[in-house]
């Protein structure tokens, strides 16, 4: 059964290898505190599409390791990504991390803890209160957490900044649209293929495959994979099609912007995700 609690709520450098200076929030979250307690694998999903979008995504990733007690366990790769609600803006890029975290005394506290970190991310990335579906600066959002169905109310420090959610908010995990949203799939599905979240009766994979029938091939292209060496993401020509690869097997910014067709060749030594 879903874990139930009621709270009462109180209101890169540039260019797509590497990531921009580290801008780790101090003391981003007093709950999660490394200890011995055992930790969980979790995912969490990160979207951008204004300003560097890759470097933003890499800067943020390097951010998510950083946190109290967090261990970076796997990264995708990089996906440019059809925009969904709003079409009226520049398309995203998508990536999901996998990270092992204090499970906390409970699964419902300890994904607060978790929510809380994101949420003070994402600010520390300068995230402005938008539409829903609107343009990012830093997305963060928490896909699953362990194998525990989790529906609890959220505090102020970890309420979505949508102004037209209403003012007592929820938060549900596994997250209510991952499955139906191939942004969120097909990153998720390079480093979980087989996980069947609870709840969905279907693993990621065929999750991934139905939704890319549904929405089409297009609406996310793989377009770089991550590089530990490198500490971002390294394109290949076989991910990004015919878009421009310089010498050091990076992908120009403004040729994933405008889709430019130059030429395109494998990274040297270009390594792939873990």
């Amino acid at each position: 059964m879903a874990t139930r609690e009621r709270r009462s709520s109180s209101r890169a450098d540039p260019g797509l290898g590497t990531a921009a200076p580290a801008r780790r929030p101090q003391a981003a979250t007093p709950a999660l505190r490394p200890g011995r307690a055992h930790r969980v694998r979790v995912y969490v999903g990160l979207g951008a599409n204004l300003g560097d979008a890759a470097g933003t995504l890499a800067a943020g990733t390097h951010a998510l390791a950083a946190l109290p007690g967090v261990r970076l366990a796997g990264v995708s790769r990089l996906y440019a990504t059809k925009p969904v609600g709003v079409a009226d803006q520049p398309e995203f890029h998508n990536a999901v991390v996998a990270l092992d975290v204090p499970a906390g005394p409970d699964p419902g506290t300890g994904a607060l803890a978790l929510l809380i970190a994101l949420k003070m991310v994402e600010r520390a990335f300068g995230r402005q209160a938008r539409e829903r579906w609107g343009p990012r600066e830093l997305d963060l959002d928490l896909l699953v957490f362990g194998r525990h169905p989790i529906h609890i109310e959220r505090p102020a420090a970890a309420l979505s900044d949508d102004p037209a959610k209403p003012a007592v908010q929820w938060l549900q995990v596994p997250h209510a649209s991952a499955r139906e949203r191939l942004f969120v799939l097909a990153p998720l599905a390079d480093l979980a293929p087989g996980l069947c979240p609870p709840g969905w009766g279907e693993t990621v994979a065929t999750a991934r495959s139905r939704a890319e029938v549904r929405e089409g091939p297009d609406a996310a292209r793989a377009i770089a994979t991550w590089d530990p060496g490198r500490a971002g993401w390294t394109a290949r020509a076989a991910e990004v099609d015919d878009r421009l690869v310089d010498d050091d097997g990076q992908v120009s910014p403004q040729a994933v912007v405008e889709g430019r067709a130059d030429r395109a060749r494998p990274s040297a030594g270009s390594a792939a995700g873990p």
